[in-house]
């Protein structure tokens, strides 16, 4: 093949380029749609959109907790611990690391560490952490209280949730009765 003819394949693609895109900017002035100022119809969210909330939140405060605690074991919240360990201590008089120290936690008020800088979510909840809360919270803390600094994913098993939160019950100078 000689230089002509690969010259005339490559300006027969290059026209077939320019044609393609010179008909879609012609299409495009001679089909020109104006969009209207305002949309035909309003869908309105604000509504539906508490309505699902309230659900949501029926659904949590049905949690049976008694059920849930049941499942873990003391034991293996040990190991799982491990993962919080990084942040948090669970010894007797332990110091506060990333997180507060746990030691004593289960009866404790929410932001209850004194000498601990908390997120202004967990400081001013005014609750203290009951199996329930501590439940709630593992699982995802950032879902549970908007605005933690906990960047934690969470817990999603309630056997893993349940085998913690009894292994800080465990971690206590008195231990509260299970549900």
């Amino acid at each position: 093949m000689d230089s002509f003819e690969l010259n005339k394949i490559i300006a027969a693609i290059l026209m077939v380029a320019l044609l393609v895109i010179g008909l879609g900017k012609i299409a495009d002035g001679v089909f020109h749609v104006d969009k209207p100022e305002n949309p035909g119809y309003k869908v309105e969210v604000e509504g539906q959109l508490a309505s699902t909330t309230s659900q949501v939140t029926e659904v949590e405060q049905k949690v049976d907790i008694a059920a849930i605690m049941a499942l873990g074991d003391v034991t293996s919240g040990e190991k799982i611990f491990k993962k919080c360990a990084a942040c948090h201590s669970i010894n007797k008089g332990g110091k506060n690391k990333i997180g507060p120290a746990l030691y004593n936690v289960v009866g404790r008020a929410v932001g209850g560490v004194d000498n601990y800088k908390y997120s202004k979510a967990l400081s001013s909840y005014g609750k203290e952490w009951s199996f329930e809360e501590l439940n709630g919270f593992l699982k995802k803390p950032a879902s549970y209280l908007k605005g933690t600094k906990m960047s934690y994913a969470g817990l999603r098993k309630e056997k893993d949730r349940a085998s913690v939160i009894k292994y800080l019950n465990q971690s206590s100078d008195s231990p509260k009765q299970l549900p």
